[in-house]
């Protein structure tokens, strides 16, 4: 039952995770604030030791301050064909490896390229994703633990400097706070805890982990039981005590498996602790995170729907106030990109992900979307039509209300079209080197933007061909309706909605293709021939470097103002 329970919870969570994923591999998180699960404590709290409990993954640990950067931990289950998959990143490097003894060299190394040689911080993101059948779907951030005392070679200001670290992560509403205590010291002293009261007073958002129970003083139990049945320092959602792998046992060579069953003996077998409700498997300390991250997501995440449209009109407003400015195109190697332009048009999979693949998941998206506002907001509209009917007498048509209607709705479906517009963009962007195509596809999307407003005008017309309408109605009433009916023909008070169900569907498959070959068009074709023309010209031009540089602050915020506009559009299209 418990195993029913816990992959239950892992399919209800998954859907969150991989959606916080896309958001953070578009960039989202520059902007807006994601749900995010922050492991904070004091130095020698027994961090580590929580988070390699937690994903079975052995990361740095030892005396003094080990954590020197934040170090975002992605956690991901697959399926058979990958044992263990890693995958670091930080700045513009990435490397991946499939020896998980290797994990501590390499934050070690980017820790030190990052903060230096030595015991001082750096508030530079340092990622590690790893992909195993064996680890749970969860993203952890793991921050430097607060040092009291500067030690040889640390700034005096240092406990300061890690605090304002801290300080950036859990003051944030979607971040949970896991505050880590070692059970052997005086909980009010605490900094960590302290530190998350502040910005979370009401504890709504911040669990304890109690840790290191086998360390205290005989004779202190009791209170170590009030702390953990939540009388001391209430939390809203407690406290949770553990008994992870210590240096002593990873010194032994004791196994993840050995120190679980041993700890599992510790509370069966402690005549105190072992009447609280702990959490000595990993098994059971991922079914209360999942429990409380997914309560989480559901309140934080439909929040960013708003935000994003607030965002996208300041975004706007900000961006009228900038002139256009030039390409930021580098020379470089410029024949060797127009054939590799060139190619990617012409659909050759010369890349790692198959770009017309892409373009067919979106079309297909957009697909949907139209067939959904047909059935879902139509139907409705229609059925209550008597706000509509003019001076005509009942049983006769009013074609003004089936106009107005039919407008309305197609209207409805402008503000998706031009987010299609922009995640596919972002496709070509993405797949095409940001920096070599900027500004020819921001004339291109112009192009495009303008093309699909001038479609919807059109729409607006309310046309189609009659044998095209008529062999939508033959399909819908099984019918013999033939042209030579259409003068006479009225049958409004037969089949009410149904007439502009039928012209609304011919409206939608218009649009269904004649969207995606526009964008196509535009923001592929034209601008892979375009592009190469510039290509050709610069190869011919006195100093390309001189042309294409533009040394200002306008233009970097134009660039800024540029990339956050694309992030928010494929995000809003995403969560569509």
């Amino acid at each position: 039952m418990k195993g029913e329970v816990h992959s239950h919870l892992e399919e209800s969570i998954r859907p969150y995770i991989d959606l916080i994923d896309t958001l953070r591999s578009v960039g989202i998180h520059k902007d807006l604030a994601l749900p995010t699960i922050a492991v904070i404590g004091d130095q020698s709290s027994g961090k580590s030791s929580v988070l390699e409990a937690l994903s079975g993954i052995a990361l740095p640990r030892g005396s003094g301050i080990v954590t020197r950067c934040p170090l975002e931990l992605r956690l991901k289950k697959v399926a058979g064909g990958v044992n263990w998959k890693a995958v670091l990143s930080y700045r513009d490097k990435k490397t991946e490896f499939v020896d998980s003894s290797l994990v501590e060299n390499y934050i070690e190394q980017a820790q030190n390229e990052l903060a230096g040689k030595g015991v001082g911080i750096c508030d530079e993101l340092i990622t590690l994703e790893v992909m195993s059948p064996d680890v749970c779907d969860l993203t952890l951030i793991d921050l430097p633990g607060i040092a009291r005392v500067p030690v040889k070679g640390q700034p005096e200001d240092i406990e300061k400097q890690i605090k304002r670290l801290i300080i950036k992560y859990i003051e944030k509403q979607e971040t949970i706070n896991m505050v880590v205590v070692p059970c052997n010291i005086d909980i009010a002293t605490t900094e960590a805890l302290i530190m998350a009261q502040k910005v979370d007073p009401e504890g709504k958002r911040t669990v304890g982990i109690l840790t290191k129970p086998d360390l205290i003083d005989r004779g202190t139990e009791s209170k170590i039981m009030d702390i953990a049945q939540n009388k001391t320092i209430p939390l809203r959602k407690g406290y949770i005590m553990v008994k992870c792998r210590g240096q002593h046992q990873i010194n032994e060579k004791i196994s993840l498996e050995e120190a679980a069953q041993k700890e599992r003996d510790f509370f069966q077998k402690h005549n105190f602790f072992r009447h609280l409700i702990h959490f000595e498997s990993k098994s059971l300390f991922m079914l209360f995170i999942y429990l409380f991250f997914t309560h989480f997501c559901q309140k934080s995440l439909p929040q960013l729907n708003e935000q994003i449209k607030k965002q996208l009109w300041d975004l706007r407003n900000e961006l009228k106030e900038c002139d256009a400015g030039p390409p930021q195109d580098p020379k470089g190697t410029l024949i060797g990109f127009i054939n590799q332009i060139k190619s990617i048009s012409e659909g050759e999979l010369i890349i790692e992900e198959n770009l017309f693949a892409q373009l067919r998941m979106e079309f297909k998206k957009w697909n949907d979307h139209l067939n959904e506002t047909n059935l879902n907001l139509l139907l409705q509209e229609i059925k209550f039509n008597q706000n509509y009917r003019g001076r005509e007498l009942l049983g006769f048509s009013n074609y003004k209300m089936f106009e107005v209607v039919l407008q309305k709705h197609v209207t409805t479906l402008k503000e998706p079209a031009i987010d299609l517009l922009s995640a596919i963009k972002g496709i070509f962007m993405f797949n095409i080197f940001l920096d070599k195509i900027y500004n020819i596809q921001s004339v291109q999307q112009e192009k495009a933007e303008k093309r699909i407003s001038e479609q919807f005008e059109m729409e607006h017309m309310i046309f189609t061909q009659d044998p095209i309408y008529l062999k939508s109605l033959r399909e819908i009433t099984k019918e013999p309706f033939s042209e030579e009916q259409l003068p006479l023909f009225d049958k409004k008070c037969t089949y009410s909605e149904m007439l502009s169900l039928i012209f609304f569907q011919i409206v939608v498959q218009r649009m269904s293709d004649q969207l995606p070959m526009m964008i196509t068009l535009f923001m592929l074709k034209q601008t892979a021939h375009l592009l190469s023309i510039d290509m050709l010209s610069l190869l011919d031009g006195a100093n390309v470097s001189e042309l294409l540089f533009e040394d200002s602050d306008v233009g970097k915020k134009r660039r800024d103002l540029h990339a956050r506009l694309d992030r928010m559009r494929i995000v809003k299209y995403k969560l569509l």
